[in-house]
């Protein structure tokens, strides 16, 4: 960069230029003004005082100092206590021609054994993938294929939870809700044509309604002081909690009466059902372990058909049905090493109170596998199957901040030193206009309807615009794929990680404003451009550019820290608003400077050559956000 070069030259002059102390935050340089002459501006004032001289003397000798040392520049002038600096017009090219000479222009060569391993989607196998699911999705993939290209090696993986107290709920509602049909069968994705994942969910959704309902009927009975049927503690604990209710405010009050409802749901025959189902499993007991496997397997369809829309691919899958054990396994022996202890009722536990937290469960009473558990388990596996890795992403939800914080301190705490260089991506969940989505309630979006809602929109909007004569209904089905998909990746991933949106799909496909359309449509314009020019591109001479020429060459030379910056901060955002900035910038280049009617043939060469490689970095980003750039809009 040029603006380093200089602040360079006068840092190396500054003991015979500045007789008193000096240091860097004394050069103060940015952009020149549009309306001055000129690329860069050092402000004279701060200097000359400590030069002991005029601001036009300082700024003649300083400028004398730099024309000597960096032949880059072409002219300098003081103008009321401001040092412009011209650069010549050779510098310009051989910066366009650094992106024009590199077809991987931005990206580091590969690492030698550097390799993360970058986790997302971890779904569970009892509901389908939501509008949750997409953002997680688009976000991992993003950031490693953000990874890949800043020099490391990266496995992308998923974890799916297929086991649990929640797979075991969706597994007895099946078996106890689903209706038979006249041959006798329970409802299936052959005999409904259903999709799978989708089936399994119905019933997820079932086993909570009734959950609650059960819950409810309980309460009632304890409304009513009848404590026949449960324990003493539990008619105690009721009748403190209602007690509790008296002269507290409405928010306080439904506080408390969410523990009433939790108590009671711990009393339900459902969910005592639903714990047995899950003993059963981990004790591999067949007729269990069958209907797990064959419910599984609709899940599993189910997500493919989705992940292929989405655009994502994963290079190594681990199932918590394979891990738990590792992880027990480790559970027991850190308690042998008294890194966990055993409460009375024989669940397993670790105090991070010293660390300024609380006491975590490892392992049930009944000896099951917690979430905790797992992913113990789950970690240590993957650091056995890559012992090259230097780190691992979780790109997880918010909510789920607690949780890793305490994976990580365990795993530390158990003598595991890569522990340090787990990072978890968290991410804000993802609103609607009517609120926060809930999966026990069905009331999320659809992952696959969503995304043909976009598909669609993407359809309408294009057709509108009647730019697409020649081309087959093949053509445009995946052209309307594209822009659809490419409007939803962009809507879900131009915000910061951390932030909490709102979601609106018709903004997503928008062809104006900050949104994936605009981008892919300034790439496709620029393609018919160079297709209408009939010219082949070669080496540039030198030619006089305007100030929207050289300000387009600048974006393009921040590429590559741009790339490394969104590496540095696992941020697709930094390159989603990279990229929506350069596509303006070359939309008033294309509507300001003459391209295609320019008769200096120099001009017109250089301006088509600029054109050509603001295509290849929207290209080249776009690909990393997972989003297609097409040649036609």
């Amino acid at each position: 960069m040029m603006e380093h070069k200089i602040k360079q030259v006068i840092l190396n002059a500054a003991p015979t230029l500045f007789p008193g102390e000096f240091n860097s935050n004394n050069i103060q340089l940015k952009a020149t003004r549009k309306d001055v002459a000129g690329d860069l501006t050092l402000l004279v004032f701060p200097l000359a005082k400590l030069m002991r001289c005029s601001p036009l003397e300082a700024g003649e000798r300083i400028g004398a100092l730099i024309q000597s040392e960096v032949p880059e520049v072409s002219e300098v002038a003081t103008v009321n206590g401001f040092l412009n600096i011209t650069f010549s017009e050779n510098y310009w090219i051989q910066q366009l021609s650094l992106v024009q000479d590199d077809p991987n222009f931005g990206f580091v060569p590969p690492k030698s054994k550097a390799t993360v391993m970058v986790e997302y989607s971890s779904p569970n196998t009892n509901k389908p993938l939501h509008l949750g699911h997409l953002r997680n999705n688009f976000l991992g993939f993003s950031v490693a294929e953000i990874l890949k290209a800043s020099g490391f090696n990266v496995v992308k993986t998923q974890v799916i939870n297929d086991r649990g107290i929640h797979i075991c709920k969706s597994m007895l509602a099946w078996e106890k809700f689903s209706p038979l049909n006249a041959k006798g069968e329970r409802e299936t994705p052959a005999n409904t044509g259903w999709k799978g994942d989708k089936l399994v969910g119905k019933y997820y959704v079932a086993f909570d309604k009734h959950f609650n309902a059960e819950a409810a009927s309980i309460i009632e009975q304890w409304d009513a002081n009848n404590f026949e049927f449960f324990p003493a503690e539990i008619e105690f604990e009721y009748k403190r909690l209602s007690a509790a209710l008296e002269g507290k405010d409405e928010k306080s009050q439904a506080g408390i009466l969410d523990k009433i409802k939790d108590l009671a749901k711990n009393q339900t025959s459902l969910l005592r059902e639903a714990k047995d189902m899950l003993v059963k499993w981990e004790a591999k007991d067949p007729q269990v372990y069958l209907l797990w496997t064959t419910m599984n397997s609709w899940v599993y369809a189910g997500f493919e058909s989705t992940y292929a829309q989405m655009g994502v691919t994963f290079d190594q899958l681990y199932y918590e049905s394979e891990t738990y054990l590792l992880g027990k396994d480790v559970v027991m022996k850190g308690l042998s090493d008294g890194i966990f202890f055993k409460k009375e009722d024989g669940s397993v536990w670790i105090d991070l109170s010293a660390e300024g937290l609380d006491e975590k469960l490892v392992l049930r009473s009944d000896g099951t596998a917690v979430y905790m558990t797992q992913d113990i388990g789950t970690a240590i596996d993957r650091f056995h199957d890559y012992p090259e890795l230097e780190g691992m992403v979780y790109t997880v939800g918010n909510e789920q901040d607690y949780h890793f914080k305490v994976l990580f301190l365990i795993l530390e705490k158990l003598g595991y030193s890569w522990a340090k260089n787990c990072y978890h991506l968290s991410y804000g969940m993802v609103d609607l206009p009517s609120g926060k989505m809930k999966s026990r309630e069905g009331t999320v979006v659809d992952a696959d309807d969503l995304m043909q809602e976009v598909i669609d929109k993407a359809e309408e909007l294009t057709s509108e615009r009647g730019h697409l004569e020649g081309m087959s209904e093949t053509d445009k089905s995946l052209l309307y794929q594209q822009i659809g998909m490419g409007g939803l990746k962009y809507y879900l991933m131009k915000v910061d990680p951390k932030k909490r949106m709102l979601f609106n799909p018709e903004e997503s496909v928008d062809l104006t404003g900050n949104t994936g359309p605009f981008i892919q449509y300034a790439h496709a314009r620029i393609c018919s451009l160079l297709a209408k020019s009939q010219i082949t591109l070669g080496s540039v001479a030198p030619f006089e550019m305007s100030h929207e020429e050289k300000e387009l060459i600048k974006q393009l030379a921040q590429y590559p820290g741009i790339i490394q910056e969104a590496a540095g901060l696992y941020s697709p955002a930094i390159i989603a608003n990279y990229l929506y900035e350069l596509a303006k910038q070359y939309g008033h280049f294309y509507q300001t400077q003459a391209i295609l009617i320019e008769v200096d043939l120099d001009k017109k060469l250089g301006r088509l050559t600029l054109s050509a490689n603001v295509a290849k970095v929207l290209k080249s980003g776009l690909s990393m956000l997972g989003i297609s750039a097409p040649k036609k809009m």
